[in-house]
């Protein structure tokens, strides 16, 4: 409840509980959403990677399309769920709901315009940019497999925009947790079909492999017109209840759709240029001085399993990135400074607990991660332990263009990962080409670019907001967390592997790196009990705590 006085807005403790609630909720919602399509993820990249006649070079071509559909649909859509819910959420926390619904419609009708271009686009491409772009004509038809995927995601990401917007983050997580489902399972149901109609063809199998992906973004985003559906009544009454409207022409809206929009599909350019840097420099490069199938697997290893693993924790990181742009929207409209504070430092230091350990784990557990996951092949520790060390400045990344965005900040976020990309491609053209580095000189420019690009951020957000966090807090005491569960898991690997399977030992390091780490940020107190109490059943975890002593 909020209560009006001489022009200003009053909130009682009751509406601080729920507000908060509902945001961890949100991000919880999210972080699961996130975790299963990661691992649904690693479920079928696991399968084609171990299949026969697909491995890395099938990883190679699926990776090269993959990543140019990834920059048109970056192009078409990516920043749209962001704009879309930045703007209904400050038309909600006002009381215009009339005037948010006509930010969706509009938003909806110019995006399945957008969509659609973008996949007409690849679709009449895909020739052009395999064999002269990528020089990798076994993709072509993998990005004409893609091309309708465009147009989908396009409309589904305005319907996701608008209920993030309405605070409710979790019909756009179930839609996407369905999608990645479906994926995994046409994935493997069309490659093996594709495979006995085609003699385990690599190319064909890997043009299958993202038909699937077509097909799940289509049965995605028809469950969110259903769920639409579902919900007009509603809609409608909250349209009709409707305080503060504010009428504004078509042009109007498109207009603020696109300003700030197009700086959050900038932003996301970037990281697809990132990407594309390795699909244009690494192959190119490496074929100089190596076979053009040896240079192929290897851009698979990089653009499939080290990608793959790399991005599993952005995926549980990526709740408070997606749920701080309409939370900071919301409180930067009612002029709340405070609770922008709170959740801005609180979403960093668990971005900071969520990288370090990543950080750290799999750079100490890059073979044996890639012998339990990929037995068939399992080239590229040096690689994946290269790459991840871009893991927490990513994160980190991640939550504060959240930030940024949400606060109307939004060209930081392009500018400081611009910069970052830059930094990658010179060293990509310096080192790839170089065979002393090679495939690693691609690692090592990724590196750098969101180390950069973190650097820029994390100044820009300090001069415009104030953070509740110490250095012993946000960095010390993470760290010494992590240092703890490091040596705790690595003697706990070596004193098993000469015992059991190698595979199991690795298991059990994992699993004991997890509860060490956990029981270290309990018994170092990096969360206060407000902390504990802004997440979903804190108030029972604290009791709990209290009675063992630890707070």
């Amino acid at each position: 409840m909020i209560r009006r006085h001489r022009g200003k807005h009053f909130k009682t403790k009751s509406d601080n509980k729920v507000k908060k609630e509902g945001f961890m909720q949100g991000v919880i919602t999210l972080m699961f959403s996130q975790i299963l399509i990661k691992v649904l993820g690693l479920v079928y990249t696991l399968y084609l990677t171990n299949r026969n006649g697909f491995g890395d070079k099938g990883n190679g071509i699926c990776a090269s399309g993959y990543q140019i559909y990834a920059l048109l649909l970056t192009i078409s859509s990516i920043g749209v769920p962001s704009a879309i819910s930045k703007l209904v959420s400050e038309r909600v926390a006002v009381g215009d709901n009339k005037g948010a619904h006509r930010i969706f419609k509009i938003a909806f009708a110019t995006f399945a315009i957008i969509g659609l271009v973008g996949s007409l686009l690849l679709f009449f491409g895909a020739h052009v940019i395999a064999t002269s772009w990528l020089q990798i004509p076994e993709s072509e038809m993998t990005l004409v497999a893609l091309s309708p995927a465009i147009f989908f995601v396009t409309v589904a990401s305005v319907m996701r925009g608008y209920f993030n917007g309405r605070q409710k983050i979790s019909v756009g997580a179930k839609s996407q947790s369905l999608e990645q489902v479906f994926k995994t399972l046409l994935t493997i149901i069309v490659v093996e079909i594709v495979a006995v109609l085609s003699n385990v063809s690599t190319e064909w199998m890997a043009a299958g492999a993202n038909l699937a992906t077509t097909l799940a973004t289509f049965l995605g985003f028809s469950y969110l017109i259903l769920y639409y559906r579902t919900e007009r009544k509603e809609i409608g009454a909250e349209v009709k209840n409707t305080v503060n409207y504010k009428y504004e022409r078509v042009s109007t809206i498109v207009k603020r759709i696109l300003l700030v929009s197009i700086p959050i599909t900038l932003t996301a350019i970037m990281s697809s240029i990132n990407k594309n840097i390795d699909s244009f420099t690494v192959v190119r490069n490496l074929k100089n001085f190596m076979s053009e199938d040896a240079a192929t697997s290897l851009y698979g290893i990089l653009g499939g399993k080290v990608d793959t693993l790399t991005s599993l924790p952005l995926a549980i990181n990526v709740a408070f990135a997606t749920a701080l742009v309409p939370a900071i929207s919301a409180a930067k409209a009612r002029r709340d400074k405070k609770t922008i504070s709170e959740k801005t430092s609180f979403s960093l230091l668990v971005s900071m607990l969520i990288g370090l350990p990543c950080t750290v784990g799999m750079f100490i557990f890059a073979g044996p991660i890639l012998n339990l996951l990929f037995p068939n092949a399992n080239d590229g520790a040096l690689i994946l332990q290269i790459s991840a060390l871009t893991v927490i400045f990513t994160i980190l990344d991640q939550t504060i263009n959240g930030v940024l965005q949400g606060y109307g900040k939004l060209m930081i976020p392009t500018f400081s990962l611009a910069v970052g990309v830059f930094v990658k491609f010179i060293l990509n053209i310096t080192l790839v080409p170089n065979p002393k580095f090679g495939v690693y000189g691609a690692a090592i420019g990724s590196v750098a670019c969101h180390a950069v690009a973190f650097c820029i951020a994390i100044t820009a957000l300090r001069r415009n907001i104030k953070l509740n966090l110490t250095f012993s807090k946000f960095v010390l005491k993470p760290v010494i967390a992590t240092i703890i569960m490091g040596i705790c898991s690595y003697f706990t690997y070596f004193a098993l592997k000469g015992i059991i399977i190698e595979r199991m030992a690795t298991i059990i390091a994992i699993l004991v790196a997890v509860v060490m780490y956990a029981l270290s940020v309990l018994v170092l107190k990096i969360f206060t009990k407000e902390e504990f109490k802004m997440m979903p059943a804190g108030d029972k975890a604290i009791k709990i705590l209290e009675k063992v002593k630890i707070y």
